[in-house]
């Protein structure tokens, strides 16, 4: 096991961030449903596909359910993440046009489907969709190629903060570093660290892009950037370790990792 490395990061007024130590690999697991993201709690990871969900022992590695959706009904799930009761997931109607999303809600330990919230057009294609400080938080993505809406490319991609009734509060662009490195595609997952920050993904890049709220403006901070295994795709933060979680689909494989400790002013 490697030490965690300390960033002690000043205050830059150039974009540009720091570029951080690797995430070191823990492990690799193997999961038929490793194909657009990953969710975790103290027992289990979830392996998501785009209409299906498979439920691992994180001990073992052993598959101990799984769900499979009506395509008509779930044609792109995109992440999801355990909130609370719920296994909590970010769904669209990707490739499909014009954009709509919706978010859907299924129990942790059967995988039934309990619930969803229908977000609708005119933002992008919802992607990942996380709680903190009693909000949600969510990313709509928008893409210069296929499955892009007219008049929108991968620089109107947007963190919007919902209340509980899912009416927006706030919503934040991206930086040009990170959207730089999102062309053509957009962000694929996010999640808030326990020290504060969003750790951001895209779609194809073995990076991770650390940000943080801006002082003013509406514009996110890029902090940092961290090499990783994982290609891009929908992440998890694993609290019981402090390890991130990220998919391999070509291997179609879960991944442990290791992030550095990242500070920001």
């Amino acid at each position: 096991m490697f030490a965690p490395v300390l960033l002690a990061l000043a205050l830059l007024s150039d974009p540009a961030a720091v570029a951080a130590p690797p995430a070191e690999v823990v492990r690799r697991l193997p999961a038929d449903e490793a194909r657009q993201g990953v969710a975790v709690d103290a027992d289990h990871v979830y392996a998501i596909d785009n209409g299906r969900i498979g439920k691992y022992d994180k001990r073992t590695g052993r598959k101990v359910a799984e769900w499979a959706g009506d395509p008509t009904l779930f044609p792109h799930l995109n992440s999801c993440a355990v909130v609370e009761a719920q296994l909590v997931c970010a769904s669209s109607n990707y490739p499909a046009t014009p954009m709509t999303s919706s978010v859907e809600m299924f129990d942790p330990q059967t995988l039934a489907h309990v619930g969803t919230v229908a977000l609708g057009p005119g933002t992008g294609s919802l992607t990942w969709v996380i709680r903190k400080d009693g909000f949600w938080w969510a990313t709509f993505a928008n893409y210069d190629e296929r499955g892009g809406d007219p008049g929108r490319d991968h620089r109107s991609t947007v963190l919007v903060k919902f209340d509980d009734d899912w009416r927006r509060v706030s919503a934040w662009l991206f930086p040009e570093t990170v959207l730089a490195r999102f062309a053509p595609r957009s962000s694929s997952g996010g999640v808030w660290g326990p020290d504060g920050l969003l750790y951001v993904t895209g779609h194809d890049e073995q990076e991770l892009y650390v940000l943080a709220l801006p002082e003013a403006g509406g514009t996110l901070r890029h902090v940092a950037t961290i090499p990783m295994a994982a290609p891009g795709q929908a992440i998890a933060w694993d609290e019981t370790q402090g390890h991130v979680w990220g998919v391999d689909r070509a291997r179609l494989e879960l991944i442990e990792m290791r992030p550095p400790v990242v500070t920001a002013p």
